[in-house]
């Protein structure tokens, strides 16, 4: 049931509101994607909400410190490097807004070679949580695993 207020609120939310939100975190991953290929972990740590989890097969992962945050992205892209890959794109395969503040955001990054051929990729899931000061921070990064150029 509920009150019409409520359901004007929702439905706002849903219609252009809702589109400047998507376009916000459409925005973000693109920006997280810089910070990574850049091998920028300074730029890296104002995309994180300490603390934060990374949750994968095979661990679970809290991240405490920016420092953590920072050491990981810095060291990232030399691994990436050492494998041929030198940039990524983020596809966004599917984004929910599951209150106000917080949205899930499932994330496909192509492994780009140096002719920007995909040579793999892998999936992450995000949750984001929007701030006191009304920015989104990432809380959760889900590692769904990297899979081969098919």
């Amino acid at each position: 049931m509920g009150n019409d207020a409520e359901r004007e609120r929702r439905s706002r939310a849903a219609g252009t509101l809702g589109r400047d939100r998507d376009l916000e975190v459409r925005q973000f991953v693109e920006a997280l994607a810089r910070s990574v290929t850049m091998g920028d972990g300074r730029a890296a740590v104002r995309f994180w909400e300490i603390p934060a989890l990374v949750v994968g097969e095979a661990a679970i992962r809290p991240v405490t410190t920016n420092a953590e945050v920072d050491e990981h992205f810095s060291t990232v892209k030399h691994q990436y490097y050492a494998r041929g890959i030198v940039d990524t794109q983020p596809d966004v395969l599917s984004l929910e807004w599951i209150t106000d503040r917080i949205a899930m955001v499932r994330v496909r990054w192509p492994y780009l070679d140096a002719k920007g051929d995909e040579r793999g990729e892998e999936t992450m899931t995000y949750i984001l949580r929007r701030d006191d000061a009304g920015n989104l921070r990432l809380r959760v990064a889900i590692v769904h695993g990297e899979a081969p150029k098919h």
